[in-house]
């Protein structure tokens, strides 16, 4: 077993504290990576304070992973010692579904494994993430990083880069499309980048006036302060696709007249409440609402190596693990451009 060092959370709404646990030893298949740096994602405070209600604890948070390979198993292919990995929101699935086996672990109908607060297949071992300066993962749920970008700028892109990324993929938004991008955190940032690289008009939809100019330095065309009633109206049934960012509840109405006939509003956020939008508003211009989670293995690898050759990277501000739960308070009152990452040096 492999001594690991970690902050973790020993209950629901808990302070992360030092806590020290054992890995696995690399089995055939496996790799070992020490963690460099490990990106900080809205999704860790709702698994630390169960806000969905399948939490496991103790808890060690994190799913934006990046690190050195130290060891890997006999049966090994895709990783030797010395390079840059990354682990991403899964480490596991039953790889025999039909997702599965397209690539598209995220849906596996035989249940997939999260990076933290998951079972492993063997139904007892509980998974602990990131914040922590090792991890043991199977091959096939690792990522190769290239060298070519920085590896705390990298961190985020495991889950805020893919989240957005897989979406605009998967309905070839690109050039001659015209695209929302509604709240600009850290998925928000990664819209942008993304949607203007693929050749996008790009506007920027937001409730706060003193974000345009940051906006238009990521790569956005133009920007609408939601709040402005004269703004709204100019840009009715304007918008090919809406890509949804927000986590906080919002009423969707307002961005579902902005559509164009046959327009998508693409949910990628978690908002607590359900979505509620009278069918006249989709069936009267066949809208849709529609929905997305990470990408697949493939598609998160794709993902990394477009970034490598565009030069892609979120905006960070690295932090010493000691920061969490500062970092976490800035998060909830959005005090942040736009993704904190931990840098695991912190841990000693």
């Amino acid at each position: 077993m492999i001594s690991t060092k970690a902050y973790a959370a020993q209950a629901a709404a808990a302070t992360l504290t030092p806590y020290n646990f054992e890995r696995r030893d690399p089995g055939p298949h496996d790799v070992l990576i020490d963690i460099l740096f490990c990106g900080v994602c809205h999704t860790d405070i709702h698994f630390i304070n169960n806000d969905w209600g399948f939490s496991i604890y103790p808890m060690v948070p994190g799913h934006e992973i990046v690190g050195r390979v130290t060891a890997v198993g006999d049966h090994v292919k895709k990783f030797k010692a010395g390079d840059m990995a990354g682990v991403g929101c899964l480490v596991d699935s039953c790889r025999e579904c039909d997702y599965c086996n397209e690539g598209l672990e995220q849906y596996c109908q035989g249940g997939n494994v999260f990076t933290y607060s998951g079972l492993e297949k063997d139904g007892k071992t509980v998974t602990q993430g990131g914040y922590s300066n090792k991890i043991v993962v199977d091959e096939r749920f690792v990522l190769k990083v290239s060298e070519k970008l920085s590896p705390a700028h990298a961190a985020p892109l495991l889950c805020a880069g893919i989240t957005t990324y897989s979406p605009l993929r998967h309905w070839k938004v690109g050039k001659g499309h015209k695209i929302g991008i509604i709240g600009l955190g850290g998925l928000g940032h990664m819209a942008i980048k993304f949607a203007a690289s693929f050749g996008a008009e790009v506007t920027v939809l937001s409730t706060s006036p003193n974000k345009k100019d940051d906006a238009l330095k990521l790569g956005a065309h133009n920007f609408v302060v939601t709040k402005d009633e004269e703004q709204v109206k100019a840009v009715a049934s304007t918008f090919d696709f809406i890509l949804d960012t927000l986590s906080a509840s919002h009423d969707y109405n307002m961005y579902v007249g902005m559509l164009k006939v046959d327009g998508t509003l693409i949910c990628v956020g978690l908002p607590p409440e359900p979505i509620n939008t009278p069918a006249f508003n989709l069936v009267f211009a066949r809208k849709c609402i529609a929905g997305s989670l990470i990408g697949g293995l493939p598609e998160t690898q794709e993902m990394l190596d477009y970034c490598a050759a565009h030069n892609i990277v979120s905006d960070v501000e690295i932090i010493p693990i000691q920061k969490i739960q500062e970092a976490y308070e800035r998060m909830l009152k959005s005090d942040i451009k736009y993704r904190f990452v931990i840098d695991m040096a912190s841990l000693g």
